[in-house]
């Protein structure tokens, strides 16, 4: 391997923790932005590095150009998928929970919320408020002028503030949170799910057609309650363990040890205002190590 070379690899090594991140928060799919990154780094193997004068900037460039062409492909198979479409979970390292921007960012609830912004909206908000990318740089990776990034990053930043949770919420809030859930739900406790779940709490479950989960949206506290505790015989069989997901506190249902269940919350103001439930298997491999993510 020439020099030339050597340094191709070291820059996109150094690097690949962040590009991932960028592809993940761009499409909510761990696989997606693996493929990604391969795309990535064949682009950035043919590519004169005698002319690149930031290597990470041209690596984000490349890697948010890949995601929004995955992005439009993969929209379209999200219309026909069957039941809710949740993010892929991601088992993450302390470190990820100890930036809370970063971990703000790559939540399920917010990750969901980023689902509802056009391709470039969502590219121009995650490189401007998670990376804090210049609105220069970000037009050259959205191939648009600086003046339409601000207008788009604008537009993306009200939009996403009008679904966000509605505050922050310290890890031991949630924590509190995420313990008396699991009580509630492995002792069948439906008051006590009700002490716990906002009343305007809702559960999205992802099955992806492969496993059983609820098809649409379940709302209202008595309602999620009831079906949660409906499944305690179930869950009696197996084990629920708290873990560290996407940056957060969640809990892994397990069945002879492999994962069957992940289950996120959304917490605001102290109660549990959203259950994400992933059940799609094809979502699940990711669970089994932690993922590097960084800024």
């Amino acid at each position: 391997m020439d020099a030339g070379a050597d340094t191709a690899v070291d820059a996109f090594v150094t690097h690949r923790n962040l590009l991932f991140t960028v592809a993940y928060e761009m499409l909510g799919s761990a696989a997606d932005a693996e493929d990604v990154l391969q795309e990535t780094w064949l682009r950035w193997a043919d590519a004169d590095l005698s002319t690149v004068r930031d290597k990470r900037a041209y690596l984000v460039r490349i890697t948010t150009r890949q995601s929004l062409n995955r992005l439009r492909a993969v929209g379209r198979r999200r219309e026909s998928y069957v039941g809710s479409w949740l993010p892929e979970p991601l088992l993450t390292a302390p470190d990820v929970a100890d930036d809370v921007e970063l971990a703000e960012s790559v939540s399920m609830a917010m990750l969901l919320v980023l689902e509802t912004l056009a391709p470039t909206e969502r590219a121009v908000f995650v490189l401007r408020e998670v990376f804090d990318l210049g609105y220069d740089e970000i037009g050259e990776a959205v191939d648009k002028s600086s003046a339409a990034v601000r207008q788009i990053a604008h537009r993306a930043r009200a939009h996403v503030a009008a679904r966000r949770p509605r505050g922050t919420v310290s890890p031991a809030d949630t924590r509190r949170a995420l313990d008396a859930f699991r009580l509630a739900v492995e002792t069948g406790d439906v008051q006590g799910l009700l002490d716990v779940l906002a009343p305007d709490v809702v559960l999205l479950g992802d099955g992806g057609g492969i496993k059983q989960a609820v098809l649409r949206p379940v709302a209202g506290a008595d309602k999620v309650a009831r079906l949660l505790c409906s499944t305690h015989a179930r869950v009696a069989t197996m084990s629920l363990h708290p873990a560290q997901v996407n940056g957060h506190p969640a809990l892994v249902l397990r069945l002879d040890g492999a994962v069957d269940t992940v289950l996120a919350l959304r917490v605001d103001d102290g109660l549990i205002s959203g259950v994400y439930a992933v059940r799609n298997p094809e979502k699940l491999s990711h669970m089994r190590s932690e993922t590097a993510l960084r800024r």
